[in-house]
């Protein structure tokens, strides 16, 4: 039985393989690997062919609330956007601080985190805020090739943060666990993080600096736009999240899209300009489609996986490695499978290790935040490289990728050594998860 199923492994692997060499996207190639997985595994009876449509259909909706809180939150950080809110953050931070440097690259840090961590998806954070972030940087004294390793690290790190991180939301559900208890375990990492990541680019200035420059080159914003009609739509955000914690037996639990989309309204009612939400919305969507159907077709790989009895080959590939050798392991595996699968590889590889280490006494969700540090950095990696080319583009850096790469060398190291200690030692920071609770 062990052989047939790796069979089935092997086959699904060179699906994926051949689909990738017709140079089709991601979502169709991990589409491939999941029916040629089904189609192979009814040969054996597991599944029987006529369950396979049953398998592929119910794979669809696992992550349906994580598309759910996806989709809400990149529209209420675009209606944020299209409103003046971010250039009017930019500009302000560039007016306020731009003769004290240091603070003004902390500063576009929190700017570059806040989208992130709010849908997920780094790649949301450089998509609203990464083209008038990256000027600022620039007019700071940031040569291009540092702009653009910043953006990457940074936008990596707001996909890690808090409160949505779409690869803690793939793991708990996959072992349910409950998604809480990650505001102070990712949270300070993170922010720890990205504090040594803009200090490390942004430290050195080059070239002569001109405030008035800078500003002149900043996006206009439009009449009326104030620092309350940018605050307002947080604060009724963050309130809801608060209101359920601070009177747990008095107010409902409202939950992240809903609270998003409140949260949208109050931008769309408190914006100095008209917005076409209804074309604004559909623009979103369609951008976020690639994102979504990845969803869709990982959720059907984890079913074929499951029916097919492959997912507990991995499972027992994972726990069969000696530990010392998994902890070194996981420094490769976790960012080369974010660069091949994107999110699959938590479905794939992270929930059979986030079982395995959590029966051999880890604490689970500081492990499953310690690996959530590392997957962002495949971004960054071919053949997918999503965040990476679009902190290339955000900065309008022209040399070649890989010497863009090559920069981010010591917050990558840094970051990969921070995440395997919080995997190794997750039992003896276990407060962090009281702390958030």
């Amino acid at each position: 039985m062990t052989v047939q199923i790796a069979v089935i492994f092997v086959l699904m692997i060179a699906a994926y393989t051949v689909a990738k060499g017709l140079k089709l996207s991601v979502e169709l190639s991990i589409l491939a690997a999941a029916v040629t997985g089904g189609i192979a595994g009814a040969f054996v009876k597991t599944p029987p062919l006529g369950e396979l449509p049953r398998h592929l259909i119910e794979g669809c909706f696992p992550y349906l609330d994580v598309m759910l809180v996806f989709s809400t939150a990149t529209i209420f950080m675009a209606i944020v956007s299209e409103s003046g809110g971010v250039n009017y953050v930019v500009r302000g931070t560039i007016r306020l601080f731009y003769n004290l440097r240091i603070l003004a690259l902390l500063v576009l840090m929190i700017i570059v985190l806040i989208p992130g961590a709010l849908t997920g998806a780094g790649s949301v954070s450089l998509l609203v805020v990464g083209t008038p972030v990256a000027l600022a940087l620039g007019y700071l004294g940031v040569p291009k090739k540092k702009v653009a390793a910043m953006m990457f690290i940074l936008a990596g790190l707001s996909a890690a943060a808090p409160p949505v991180n779409i690869w803690a939301m793939i793991l708990c559900a996959g072992t349910a666990i409950p998604y809480v208890g990650f505001e102070f375990t990712l949270g300070i990492p993170v922010l720890i993080l990205g504090t040594f990541t803009a200090l490390y680019f942004g430290w050195k200035k080059e070239g002569t600096l001109d405030k008035q420059a800078a500003l002149a080159a900043m996006p206009e914003v439009p009449a009326g736009m104030s620092w309350w009609r940018v605050l307002l739509p947080f604060l009724a955000f963050f309130g809801m999240v608060a209101a359920y914690r601070i009177w747990p037996f008095g107010t409902p639990i409202f939950g992240l899209p809903l609270e998003f989309s409140a949260a949208a309204l109050v931008a769309l009612a408190v914006s100095p300009k008209k917005i076409k939400i209804l074309e604004l919305s559909r623009t979103t969507m369609k951008r976020l489609l690639p994102l979504l159907a990845t969803m869709i077709v990982v959720g059907m790989l984890q079913q074929i996986m499951t029916a097919t009895g492959v997912r507990g080959l991995v499972s027992f590939a994972v726990i069969s490695t000696p530990l010392l050798l998994l902890y070194v392991l996981l420094a490769v595996i976790i960012p080369v499978s974010e660069g091949v699968l994107t999110y699959g590889a938590a479905a794939i590889l992270g929930i059979p290790l986030i079982w395995y280490f959590d029966s051999i006494g880890l604490h689970a969700t500081v492990a499953i935040a310690g690996l959530s540090l590392l997957w962002p950095l495949g971004d960054g990696l071919p053949p997918t490289a999503l965040i990476g080319r679009l902190s290339v583009m955000v900065s309008d850096y022209k040399e070649s990728y890989g010497s863009f790469l090559k920069a981010t060398w010591l917050p990558w190291l840094v970051i990969t050594i921070v995440g395997i200690l919080m995997v190794v030692f997750s039992a003896k920071l276990s407060f962090l998860v009281r702390w958030s609770m």
